[in-house]
């Protein structure tokens, strides 16, 4: 009997959530499991993985046809190369996180207009002082330059716009519409339009296209005004020639959630810098994470019993 093999801890994938799985695959045994040892003593059966499974599993698990996996990022397959050579989709929870990282990047982009990165450091050392406040400015009237219009992206370009931001999209395919971008790009665009970014901001994945996509070069196109917003992967920026460019007023600061190495060491200058706002790559936490990629997960899995196309389908060479 084939198998399903869903990687929760037993007891903490839902009874509902159970009984949609099972009335969609009634002749499929159910394995609910974490640990490696029970995954690999069943791995012949499986036929079918969703959210947790050991990557180097996916190569082993020769009947596997199928994994759903719980987040976007799908980078792991840059270390998998093989993967590509299987008769096996992989798909992503992509939209899940259209709405909190949305909101993350806002909230990075508000409280630089507010000075509240300032102002919290002021407020841990009880100093009252005007200076805080004296270089805010507002979102309206601004311009950002959004690269990677996807489900993330295109809700950001939502809400920026109707904050007043005119919003400028780079993405791989620049022929694809988003409502809220007032211009479409491709990435060879895009020294082109850094010049005129006050908001510079990075939703895209990493893959052999994007690393680095952001260096030396492109940091010093950008205005010394202007702030940079990271939420994708660390790898996309050169962080040492971000560095530089914070210490060195290249840019006027910026609001990272990803690093190239994480968890960032201490010795990192980044911690230190009073133009930083640092989060520990949360942006994409929810209260509705886990209702959402199942829904996603329970979708797919009626789609792939009718034989249907899947959701979220990710190409195994780009890796997104």
């Amino acid at each position: 009997m084939s198998t399903i093999a869903i990687g929760y801890e037993p007891g903490a994938l839902s009874e509902g959530h159970l009984a949609s799985i099972h009335r969609l695959a009634p002749d499929m045994e159910i394995l609910v499991t974490e640990d490696r040892a029970e995954i690999q003593a069943a791995l012949d059966e499986i036929e079918i993985a969703a959210r947790r499974f050991p990557h180097d599993l996916v190569l082993k698990a020769s009947g596997l046809r199928w994994f759903q996996q719980w987040g976007a990022g799908a980078d792991w397959l840059l270390r998998y190369p093989q993967v590509a050579d299987l008769d096996l989709v992989v798909t992503n929870a992509s939209g899940v996180h259209a709405i909190p990282i949305s909101e993350h990047i806002l909230a990075f982009l508000l409280a630089f207009a507010r000075g509240l990165h300032s102002a919290v450091r002021a407020q841990e050392h009880r100093t009252w002082t005007r200076g805080v406040g004296e270089d805010v400015f507002e979102l309206a009237g601004k311009t950002m330059v959004l690269v990677g219009v996807g489900a993330i992206g295109g809700r950001t370009a939502e809400i920026a716009t109707a904050l007043g931001v005119e919003v400028f999209g780079v993405r791989r395919h620049p022929a694809a519409d988003a409502p809220s971008v007032a211009a479409m790009y491709g990435p060879d665009r895009l020294l082109d339009l850094l010049p005129r970014a006050d908001f510079v901001v990075l939703t895209v994945p990493l893959t052999p296209e994007t690393r680095n996509m952001i260096g030396e070069r492109e940091l010093r196109e950008m205005k010394r005004t202007a702030y940079l917003v990271n939420i994708g992967r660390g790898g996309t920026i050169e962080q040492r020639a971000l560095i530089q460019a914070l210490q060195q007023g290249w840019i006027a600061g910026a609001g990272l959630d990803v690093f190239e190495t994480e968890p960032l060491p201490e010795s990192s200058p980044l911690w230190q810098m009073p133009n930083v706002i640092i989060t520990s790559h949360y942006a994409g936490r929810t209260p509705h994470y886990e209702e959402r990629a199942m829904a996603i997960f329970v979708e797919n899995l009626e789609r792939y019993r009718a034989g249907k196309p899947l959701r979220n389908v990710v190409d195994p060479v780009l890796a997104y």
